[in-house]
């Protein structure tokens, strides 16, 4: 007796972890319209929301130093939010995620205020609790003409 209901509650604790467990694909798409809507802030002008997409701990290399946490980087890229119209956008071209589904990375292009391709960006997101994803790595690269 004993035996077929620890087999019972372990064949029940594997199917409801198997369960909990989205498909990569859809973790993918999570995270390109959690990408896109981190866009969506420099394009709204809004550097609160922009700064609730980067981890704490959040590190961005773009500059000759790295910007080590959230308050850091959203000091350095204030002047970006400044204005009537944003100096960049950017969009996810490609996006995948480890078979975890914690860790995603995300990549695409960098337009500039004429829509001319300048930089190729890409970022790493963490899944810090269900269904957040926030920025734990990004990088901007130039683009090659």
């Amino acid at each position: 007796m004993r035996t077929s209901h620890w087999l019972s509650g372990m064949c029940l604790l594997f199917s409801l972890g198997a369960q909990a467990q989205e498909p990569v694909s859809e973790i993918e798409q999570q995270v390109a319209e959690r990408e896109r809507a981190f866009a969506r802030t420099m394009a709204d002008r809004d550097i609160e929301a922009f700064a609730e997409f980067i981890s704490n701990e959040g590190i961005f290399l773009s500059g000759p130093t790295p910007l080590r946490g959230r308050d850091a980087v959203v000091e350095a890229w204030a002047p970006y939010f400044e204005g009537d119209s944003s100096p960049f956008s950017w969009e996810p071209e490609s996006v995948v995620v480890l078979d975890s589904g914690n860790l995603a990375l995300s990549t695409g292009p960098v337009f500039n205020e004429e829509g001319q391709k300048t930089a190729i960006f890409t970022t790493t997101w963490r899944q810090e609790e269900p269904g957040v994803w926030r920025v734990v790595f990004d990088r901007g690269t130039r683009a090659c003409e």
